[in-house]
């Protein structure tokens, strides 16, 4: 729960606190603001501009670098991370948490392409139309020296600087990673078949399940200091995601069985208090009753009737679960590990 001035202000004119621990209390909450993400006019000009910055040496890269050859790739590269890195140290030191994590991660997300600039200076890389602009857009299996490189990097300086953002192109790569190895193992020629696809969406499904996992652990393991589970809780989810509502079955039950998977994930996000399972889940959930609607039930008369009943069913469920919660979650966290009773407590106070 965020804590304003105006609820401070109430406070101090119900005598629960006094007007001078109302002005340090606001000042402690302002000062502990600083280093978390939030929706203010800073934070959206720090992470604009780390996006750009990283977006110029990635996403928005253009062939005009390719004559620079392989050794000038390498060696601006370079360069460029030795002035990240000065950039992060300083605003460290300034105890600018938040700007020095985006100078960290935008030296991650150069890794793939020095090493790149490596292979096509060792004469490594193949004589196709394969540059490294294509990175980002196109799945291939020549990108995988690219990506071990960059996670490795990136495990490597998120331990050293331990700035939750790192997170970011970690979470991303593994992604990658997922969707590419992939490429050695079907044949490339038969990629748009039914049954490639089909185990494409299985791959990353199960890889989605792994990296949520992973997300967990992370989120048990790291309850008592920052906010380090939340990249890898989204792209985990997306990958999960993607790969089940990409599946195709004539089977109602497994669209059923979709639609409480979808169900479990929203009441997960609230559990877990992770709003991409929420989102998630929200979506998968009205796919499945778009599908009875435009087709199971499309001649019917009382679907709408019957699903605007369930709908203020759950708004019922919702104000019954208001006035409850307390009690129910009290109740719940009692039978739960003490890790997760501690990472709730964190979460929901």
């Amino acid at each position: 729960m965020e804590v304003s001035k105006a609820s401070i202000q109430k406070a101090v004119a119900n005598n629960i606190i006094s007007e001078q621990q109302g002005v340090d209390l606001y000042n402690f909450f302002q000062a502990e603001s600083q280093h978390t993400p939030a929706f203010t006019f800073t934070h959206i000009l720090y992470y604009l501009g780390g996006l750009i910055a990283i977006g110029a040496m990635t996403l928005f890269m253009n062939l005009g670098w390719e004559q620079f050859g392989g050794l000038g790739i390498v060696f601006i590269s370079l360069l460029y991370a030795g002035v990240g890195l000065k950039l992060a140290n300083s605003l460290a030191h300034k105890n600018l948490i938040i700007p020095a994590g985006i100078c960290a991660t935008f030296v991650v997300c150069l890794t793939p392409l020095a090493i790149y600039g490596f292979q096509q200076w060792l004469g490594l890389w193949p004589d196709d139309d394969t540059v490294y602009r294509q990175f980002h857009t196109r799945i291939k299996w020549l990108w995988l020296h690219m990506e071990l490189g960059t996670l490795v990097t990136g495990l490597i300086i998120a331990w050293r600087y331990k700035f939750p953002f790192l997170i970011m192109p970690i979470a991303v790569t593994l992604w990658y990673i997922s969707m590419d190895v992939v490429m050695l193992i079907i044949d490339q020629d038969d990629i748009w078949n039914s049954h490639t696809w089909e185990f494409r969406a299985k791959v990353s499904m199960y890889f989605g399940i792994l990296m949520t996992l992973l997300a967990f652990w992370v989120d048990i393991r790291s309850r008592h200091t920052a906010d380090y589970a939340f990249w890898l809780y989204l792209f985990g989810v997306i990958a999960f995601w993607g790969g089940l509502s990409s599946q195709n079955s004539d089977s109602e039950l497994s669209k059923f069985f979709y639609f409480c998977i979808n169900l479990a994930m929203v009441g997960l996000g609230a559990l877990l208090v992770r709003k991409v399972f929420v989102i998630f889940g929200a979506l998968g959930s009205c796919f499945y009753l778009g599908h009875l609607a435009s087709n199971v039930f499309k001649d019917s008369w009382l679907f709408p009737i019957a699903l605007t009943a369930i709908g203020l069913g759950v708004v019922y469920a919702g104000i019954w679960w208001q006035k409850n919660e307390v009690k129910i979650t009290r109740k719940a966290r009692h039978v739960l590990p003490k890790p997760l009773q501690e990472l709730l407590d964190k979460k929901l106070g």
